[in-house]
């Protein structure tokens, strides 16, 4: 596999403290534990070994703080229900984690050195051509000739455009400002989040700020960030005569939603930003990205071995695009709620009073944390489509370390005569687990994907065949499907 990066230089000012800090939620935990990576991206936060872990917040539960937000409106730990998730067990990867961009970018570096990928920085793709079953990929002086094309260059992505992918959605209703700035007089500016007749503005840390100017996101990237211009937006959504000395650190950001209708084009294919862009509002953008890879990457493994069923890489659109969609509308509701009018104010008084019901708070848990995210796998039973439980063995193994290999499992719990005559089938994309399970949470066998994702799951003895025919539908080689 051969990386081609734009920048030469990976480090950046914004992928520092205070800028570069990035929640990670549940989903994109997961798959970096099950990758083998969790303890490497944890290791920058030991600090914060101590907060709260999802997982453990039964009802009742006595923790209380501030659990996430939406729109700046926070919900509560204390009131989040977690009893009503069925299907999680407690996880070395059941946390919320904090991680700065440049040290999560440091790790995934050196994991994909490991495996044999070759990185070239400073070599953006210009542009590219197709034919027959090749790519020819242009990046300055060089031509790279690839069997596929995975565009992740960004929300002005070129395989994107020169793909003639469809890019649709809603334009910005402002632009957004992240500075650190020195104030001559500090007190003049409050610290928090704070709505006004004019706009948004936070402020988190003395001089680092964040500013929302609904001006149709007019000033986003159409001219250089100024220490005037900073004082002068600050000043009118702030609604104070606030002066700064120096603006150390800029950037601007818009709420612009837009999504590619489809995320493949024979063999060219769309992830991260270069699928879809929407406003950061909530941390989601990284999450969504990973997502995108971690649904991507096996999928375009098996079909580049040879040994992926009919379907199976058009599933990464059918899969991934609706949670995509669904992010989009996320961040566009929370735009609604910032609005500068009384309309807004009028419906944020309501969530305040919703979000910190309990029903209210579990909701929004599960949104934020990604706990309610399901891909629809066309199976009724209620786990399939869902992240698999951790669950752990009789011999103490857990299920995430079973999936550092990057293979499918088949999970039989009850040790069933019928399900270990297959046992030799399951060799390479499928690998079979005979053991019973600490808390099997009433399940009797169920297959996993390479992602973690459960594809089938069954509550009483399965048949050999049914078992087959779901391994088939997702994972299994060429001569499992003739089973």
């Amino acid at each position: 596999m051969l990386v081609l990066e734009r920048l030469e230089d990976p480090h950046s000012p914004l992928k520092r403290l205070p800028f570069g800090m990035r929640g990670l939620w549940g989903p994109s935990i997961e798959a970096f534990y099950r990758r083998g990576l969790l303890e490497q991206i944890a290791s920058q936060r030991r600090d914060e070994s101590s907060q709260p872990r999802p997982g453990s917040m039964a009802s009742g539960s006595q923790v209380r703080g501030p659990a996430g937000h939406f729109a700046g409106i926070a919900f509560d730990y204390s009131n989040i229900d977690s009893s009503r998730w069925t299907y999680r067990l407690p996880s070395p990867a059941d946390t919320q984690l904090g991680s700065e961009m440049e040290h999560l970018e440091r790790v995934l570096t050196a994991h994909a050195l490991s495996a044999g990928v070759e990185i070239q920085r400073g070599h953006g793709v210009e542009g590219f051509e197709s034919a027959n079953d090749e790519i020819t990929v242009h990046a300055g002086e060089q031509r790279v000739r690839a069997r596929w094309l995975v565009g992740c260059d960004g929300g002005r992505s070129t395989v994107r455009k020169q793909g003639g992918f469809e890019f649709v959605g809603t334009e910005p209703e402002f632009t957004g400002y992240s500075v650190q700035v020195e104030i001559a007089d500090p007190e003049k500016l409050r610290m928090g989040r704070h709505y006004t007749p004019t706009g948004v503005y936070t402020q988190w840390q003395p001089g680092v700020i964040a500013i929302v100017d609904f001006d149709g996101g007019a000033f986003h990237r159409t001219q250089p960030v100024t220490c005037e211009h900073v004082q002068a937006v600050l000043r009118r959504v702030s609604c104070t005569d606030v002066t700064l000395k120096a603006l150390n650190v800029a950037t601007t950001w818009t709420d612009r939603s837009q999504q590619a209708t489809a995320y493949r084009k024979g063999r060219v294919l769309l992830a991260g930003d270069a699928a879809h862009i929407h406003s950061p509002l909530g941390g989601q953008g990284l999450n969504l990205g990973l997502g995108d890879a971690m649904n991507l990457g096996w999928k375009l493994a098996a079909t580049i071995r040879g040994n992926a069923p009919d379907g199976l890489l058009d599933s990464y659109t059918t899969e991934r695009h609706p949670i995509g969609a669904r992010i989009l509308d996320w961040t566009r509701a929370q735009v609604a709620l910032m609005r500068p009018n009384r309309h807004s104010r009028a419906l944020e008084a309501i969530l305040r009073d919703l979000i910190d019901t309990r029903d209210g708070a579990t909701y929004f848990a599960e949104r934020v944390w990604g706990v309610s995210l399901r891909y629809d796998l066309g199976e009724e039973h209620p786990l399939v489509g869902r992240s698999c439980p951790d669950f752990e063995l009789e011999d103490g193994t857990r299920l995430g370390t079973l999936l550092r290999d990057g293979n499918g499992l088949l999970l039989d719990f009850g040790r069933q005569a019928s399900l270990q005559a297959l046992d030799g089938l399951w060799g390479g994309p499928v690998r079979y687990v005979a053991s019973d399970a600490k808390d099997r949470l009433g399940l009797s066998a169920l297959l996993v994907r390479p992602d973690g994702f459960v594809a089938w799951a069954s509550d009483t003895t399965p048949s050999p065949e049914e078992v087959t025919r779901a391994a088939a539908r997702w994972f299994a080689s060429r001569e499992h499907h003739a089973l």
